[in-house]
């Protein structure tokens, strides 16, 4: 049976695994896992992920991540490739080191974002890494110590999960750190990544139970929640789907692109490119920047080239309210 497609969207939430081939050390050094995290550290400070939690393990890897300006296929692609060229060569070695591609699940936030947060930080206290709670507040490895103050990562996102807490910083972190506490009892939780109708409804205690009820539920192997999060998601990536390769088969390359724009605007394309403040101006380049990085995938840095404008500059525009002209090109 062929592979799936991942589903990815803007402002997804995914569980990121990645394991060695044939359970091979793809962090052996400090020098490894701090490459690595450099790598993780870009995507995010460029825009292009929220990292949440994340632990580096001998043989295997977690993230939890946010999307943000570019498919995650992408930075993973990007982060990945680097990493191992540089890890062959420090150590003299060839050939492949991840074990097929990595695995991504597509999880709904609530409540899975926590859950998964302590589930991934608690894995260096399950694998008899570090001792207790005191040990993983100290270890630089995972994202735990990054929540709890003792190591400094201004990339990860440590506002999100604490928010969850409480409205004072102090009291968020001792609330955070209990609620981590209480997970140590529950084991490994193979529900949160194991498969198909198991992962998306919870486990086979709920899975029985509708049976009995005859209830059917949608489920699918690439995502961890809800029924109804389940039917709402392979929605909006049908659309997705549907709309790329509606503006594939009329936009090939980004030149395509401004031509189209700016005729269909009625503005040069030199206008366009003059960094002029002028309303109709910046609205098609505002147009122009939705397109391109939002439904066409194209990276922040490439369109600020075209354009003569800065990366932060084409960002906030791809991000900004749509505007309706946008319909007449997807």
């Amino acid at each position: 049976m062929p592979r799936q497609p991942r589903l990815d969207a803007p402002g997804t939430l995914h569980h990121v695994m990645g394991r060695g081939i044939e359970k091979t050390k793809i962090f052996r050094e400090d020098a490894d896992r701090e490459d690595f995290l450099s790598r993780l550290a870009e995507l995010c400070e460029r825009g292009f992920l929220s990292a949440y939690a994340w632990a580096l393990m001998a043989n295997h890897f977690h993230l939890l991540v946010k999307t943000r300006v570019q498919p995650l296929a992408k930075s993973m692609r990007k982060l990945l490739t680097g990493y191992v060229i540089n890890f062959n060569r420090r150590h003299k070695r060839y050939g492949h080191l991840f074990q097929n591609r990595y695995k991504s699940i597509v999880c709904e936030e609530e409540p899975y974002l926590l859950e998964l947060t302590r589930y991934i930080h608690l894995n260096p206290v399950r694998a008899g890494i570090v001792q207790g709670m005191r040990g993983l507040s100290k270890y630089p490895w995972a994202g735990h110590s990054v929540l709890v103050g003792s190591v400094k990562r201004d990339w990860q996102d440590t506002e999100t999960v604490l928010s969850y807490f409480w409205h004072k910083r102090g009291h968020s972190i001792s609330g955070y750190e209990e609620f981590v506490q209480e997970g140590i009892s529950q084991g490994k939780r193979p529900e949160l990544v194991g498969g198909g109708l198991i992962r998306s409804l919870g486990g086979w205690a709920q899975v029985v139970s509708l049976r009995r009820k005859g209830i059917e539920a949608s489920s699918d192997h690439r995502v961890l929640g809800s029924s109804e999060f389940v039917e709402n998601l392979l929605s909006e990536a049908d659309e997705q789907e549907r709309k790329t390769l509606r503006l594939s088969s009329k936009v090939l390359d980004l030149e395509s692109m401004v031509k189209e724009i700016t005729e269909g605007e009625g503005l040069t394309e030199s206008e366009l490119r003059s960094g002029s403040r002028q309303n109709k101006v910046s609205k098609v380049r505002r147009l122009l920047c939705q397109l391109a990085v939002r439904k066409m995938g194209y990276p922040g840095a490439e369109v600020a080239r075209f354009l003569g404008v800065t990366t932060s500059a084409v960002v906030r525009a791809a991000h900004s309210k749509d505007l309706p002209e946008i319909q007449k090109y997807l």
